[in-house]
C-alpha cells in the first residue's frame, strides 16, 4: 500500500552535532559526581543495540518473552477497542516491529482501517523497520516519522485528525524514576487528544532471584552490554578506559523497586577523556551508576495513570503474571454527571 517517513526539519547536522556535545556534557557531570552516573540513553550505539537483541533472547531475560506473550492472548481484547471507524497506530520508538507486527497482523486479518505511525530518532533504524514491515506486511499503509517523540506527534496532531493509539511497549517507563515517569506521561497526555489510546508495558514485581538473572545472565551478554558503554566513550570521546578493569553489577532495592546497573572499578586508576579534556579518578571498587529498571505494584501503576490525566481501561497480563501491558484512555473532557 505505500511506505515513507518524514524526517522533521529540525533534525539537521546541527542536531547531531549538538547530541555529541551533549553526551559529552552528560558524562563530564556524570563522572564528576558522587556517586559517579552515567546515563542509560547511551547505551544504543550499534554494538549496543546488537547486544540487546541478544539479551531478548537470553533464557533469563522474560521480560520480552512475557510481553510477546501478553499481546498474542489479548490482542482480540485491544481489537474491541478499535471499532469506531479510522485511527493511527503510532509507536514510540521504531525498534524491529517483532511486537507490533503481532497487533498489525491481527489488524489487518479483520479489516481494520489504520496507519501505521513509527516515531524514532534514528533515521536508520525507521529505514530498516519499514523494509521490515514492506516485506511482512505489503498492504499495510506505513508514515513513520524520524523525531524526537513529543515533536513527532506534535507534528501529527497538526495533520491528522484521526484518533491514534499509541504504542510505548517494552519496559521503557521502568527506566525513568517516578517523577521523571510522571513528567513524561503528562508530556505525552499534552500531545494526544482526549478518547486517544495508550498502551505502556509495566514489568511487575516478582520473585527477586527471577529479576537478579534476567539482568546477570549466564552468558554475560547483560555485562558485555553495559561495559559497551564505556567502549563507547572510548571511541566517541577519546576515553582509554580499560574495559578489563570494570565490572557489571546488578542489584535489587526493595524499598525503591528498582535493578540498578553499576560499573565497578576493579583497583585504584585514573581515566583521561579527551572530549572534555579531564581526568577522571577511580577507588577500587568505586560504582558507576548505569541505570534503573523500576518494577510496580499494580496499586503504582493505578496512581500513575490518575496523577496524569489518563483512565484504566483494561489491565493485560501475560500468563504467568510476570508483566502487564496497561491500556489507557486520555481524559481531557470531564464527563457529565
Amino acid at each position: 500500500m505505500g511506505s515513507l517517513y518524514k524526517v522533521l526539519t529540525h533534525l539537521d547536522l546541527e542536531n547531531i552535532v549538538n547530541e555529541q556535545q551533549a553526551f559529552s556534557l552528560d558524562v563530564l557531570v556524570g563522572l564528576s559526581e558522587k556517586p559517579k552516573r552515567l546515563s542509560s540513553r547511551y547505551f544504543y550505539d550499534d554494538r549496543g543495540s546488537e547486544l540487546f537483541a541478544q539479551i531478548m533472547d537470553l533464557p533469563e531475560y522474560y521480560l520480552t518473552k512475557c510481553e510477546f506473550n501478553v499481546l498474542k492472548r489479548n490482542r482480540k481484547e485491544i481489537e474491541a477497542l478499535l471499532t469506531d471507524g479510522k485511527f493511527n497506530l503510532v509507536e514510540l520508538g521504531a525498534g524491529d516491529g517483532r511486537k507490533t507486527s503481532i497487533l498489525i497482523e491481527n489488524f489487518l486479518n479483520h479489516n481494520l482501517k489504520f496507519k501505521y505511525i513509527p516515531i524514532d530518532i534514528s533515521e536508520a533504524a525507521m529505514k530498516n523497520l519499514i523494509e521490515t514491515m514492506n516485506e511482512k506486511f505489503p498492504s499495510l499503509h506505513t508514515d513513520g516519522i524520524v523525531a524526537e517523540y513529543f515533536n513527532g506527534l506534535k507534528w501529527l496532531g497538526n495533520v491528522n485528525a484521526e484518533k491514534s493509539l499509541v504504542l510505548f511497549l517494552g519496559s521503557n517507563l521502568g527506566n525513568f524514576n517516578k517523577p521523571q515517569s510522571r513528567v513524561f506521561l503528562r508530556n505525552l497526555w499534552n500531545t494526544l487528544n482526549d478518547g486517544d489510546l495508550l498502551i505502556t508495558g509495566f514489568d511487575l514485581k516478582k520473585d527477586i532471584d527471577v529479576m537478579r538473572r534476567a539482568y546477570n545472565d549466564s552468558r554475560g551478554i547483560t555485562s558485555e552490554f553495559n561495559l559497551n558503554l564505556l567502549r563507547r566513550i572510548n571511541r566517541e570521546l577519546g576515553g582509554n578506559f580499560d574495559l578489563n578493569k570494570f565490572r557489571h553489577f546488578a542489584s535489587y532495592d526493595v524499598f525503591s523497586g528498582a535493578m540498578e546497573s553499576y560499573l565497578v572499578s576493579l583497583e585504584r586508576q585514573t581515566v583521561y577523556i579527551e572530549a572534555v579534556s579531564q581526568n577522571f579518578f577511580f577507588e577500587a571498587w568505586e560504582p558507576i551508576h548505569t541505570e534503573y529498571s523500576y518494577k510496580y505494584l499494580e496499586s503504582d501503576i493505578r496512581s500513575l495513570a490518575e496523577t496524569t490525566g489518563f483512565t484504566i481501561e483494561k489491565q493485560l497480563y501475560d500468563s504467568r503474571k510476570y508483566f502487564i501491558d496497561s491500556v489507557w484512555r486520555v481524559q481531557k473532557i470531564t464527563p457529565d454527571k
